[in-house]
């Protein structure tokens, strides 16, 4: 009788919990990886994939291809799309932070009252179809776009030009400069809600102890709001880094061929090249280059934590 209640109390209370985000991350992604995973080692006929284990003659065989990854370190396609998807990422990620930031002080700092309506503004957009809010950015971007227009008229498509971001004076659509702008704007809302969701937590009271202790407001906010909501710039970095990563929609519709991106390179390997191994170790690669370095982050983090507790 007590074997059927223990049974009972582990698919209850806190095991429950805890195993349900398990069972979500197992089924909806641990699982499509390791699909994936298999299809970038296996070899294709037509439209069948060969078995890495196969049995016959009382032998057992283990065939995994590994020519798709020794390929991706030796073609130059692959590493310059993986370092543009890298580096527009990042340039991404420290723009909306830039913007972000500001923004998400501001609402923290407001009056109670108008906090909601600000909060609304910010999640606006996605009451809109994704796809015609990169729309409208070619129209505003592109000839005689308002947007563009505006650009050209102050003169400052020339220090664009100087800093690379478009290839010719007064052409600002199909360049880094449309790809940056469209990824900034979409997930813009990514980093300022994190952001806001810290700073409103912020005991104010540490920054009149600064004042009182002689801080100006500048070594006050550099000193104390900072750190202190470097949770919040983490978490909304990552949300803003890794989707832009993997992106196809924005460099396919804002970009050009200087944007290359790895979310290209995989649908052309998919959908053009028909070459479902090749495409799956690009997908397996680009995962790795993202779940590392954050595993090694996360790792660093909680070590950081451990230590801190331990002094305090």
């Amino acid at each position: 009788m007590q074997r059927p209640m223990f049974f009972k109390r582990l698919l209850t209370g806190r095991s429950a919990v805890i195993a349900l985000p398990y069972a979500w991350l197992l089924a909806f992604f641990a699982l499509p990886f390791l699909i994936v995973l298999k299809i970038s080692v296996s070899e294709m006929e037509t439209v069948h994939f060969k078995d890495l284990i196969s049995y016959a003659d009382g032998i057992w065989r283990l065939a995994i291809k590994t020519s798709n990854y020794i390929f991706i370190t030796e073609d130059e396609l692959y590493i310059k799309a993986y370092l543009a998807s890298l580096k527009y990422a990042a340039i991404t990620t420290v723009g909306c932070l830039f913007i972000g930031y500001p923004f998400a002080y501001f609402m923290a700092r407001a009056k109670a009252a108008i906090q909601p309506a600000l909060l609304m503004l910010v999640m606006l957009p996605f009451w809109t179809s994704f796809l015609l809010r990169v729309y409208a950015w070619k129209g505003l971007l592109g000839e005689h776009g308002w947007v563009s227009e505006a650009i050209i008229g102050l003169g400052l498509d020339n220090l664009l030009l100087a800093a690379g971001m478009i290839p010719v004076a007064g052409k600002l659509m199909n360049s880094p400069f449309s790809l940056v702008i469209g990824m900034v704007y979409t997930y813009l809302p990514f980093m300022i809600l994190p952001l806001y969701a810290n700073l409103a937590k912020l005991d104010l009271r540490l920054l009149e102890a600064a004042s009182d202790l002689g801080a100006t407001p500048w070594q006050a906010f550099w000193r104390i709001t900072v750190p202190l909501s470097k949770a919040g710039i983490i978490a909304g970095s990552m949300l803003v880094f890794i989707p832009c990563v993997g992106e196809f929609v924005i460099p396919e519709l804002l970009g050009g061929p200087q944007t290359l991106m790895i979310g290209r390179v995989l649908w052309d390997e998919f959908f053009s090249n028909n070459d479902w191994p090749m495409a799956s170790a690009v997908a397996v690669v680009m995962v790795l280059l993202i779940i590392v370095p954050l595993a090694l982050f996360n790792k660093y983090q909680a070590e950081s934590q451990a230590n801190a507790g331990a002094k305090s």
